[in-house]
């Protein structure tokens, strides 16, 4: 379960961290880019909060909070039931990564870097590839959940 959990979590942290340079070289001196018209574009915004605005200026809080969800990760993982949760856990550990390494070493410090987002849809946050890898987890764990294969194995947690 190791194997996908941190497989998935390195390509998710990967492809975040080199889209996040390349959004800062790219777009980040100039105004939006149209690729599907008003429907998707690249927008470059450094976001010291969470999603829809929650938590602006708040970034000391969420890098604690991100860390204390790796620490869950880490803690929960023996006990993963099947690879579709091992994947849920690999996306949320490596959309965590992404964004806290952004917190960590993004001006203006320590834990208190603002978040790089890029990526547009309307009448929705900017957001980027980590976002996208949590979200898309909260999707799967749904789908698991229906399916009625729980997450952990409660015995092993004893």
């Amino acid at each position: 379960m190791w194997r996908t959990l941190l497989g998935v979590a390195l390509l998710i942290w990967l492809a975040d961290l080199a889209t996040k340079i390349w959004a800062v070289d790219y777009l980040s001196n100039r105004g939006p880019v149209k690729v599907i018209g008003s429907l998707f574009q690249l927008t470059f915004v450094r976001n010291s909060g969470a999603a829809f605005s929650f938590a602006e200026g708040a970034t000391l809080f969420l890098s604690l909070f991100g860390i204390a969800v790796l620490i869950a990760i880490a803690y929960y993982a023996p006990a993963l039931t099947s690879k579709g949760w091992g994947v849920v856990l690999g996306l949320v550990m490596g959309g965590v990564l992404g964004n806290l390494t952004d917190r960590i070493f993004r001006e203006p410090g320590l834990l208190r870097g603002h978040v790089i987002d890029w990526l547009q849809l309307p009448n929705w946050p900017i957001f980027n590839i980590a976002d996208t890898a949590i979200v898309v987890a909260a999707f799967i764990s749904v789908v698991l959940t229906a399916r009625n294969i729980p997450p952990i194995k409660k015995e092993e947690l004893i």
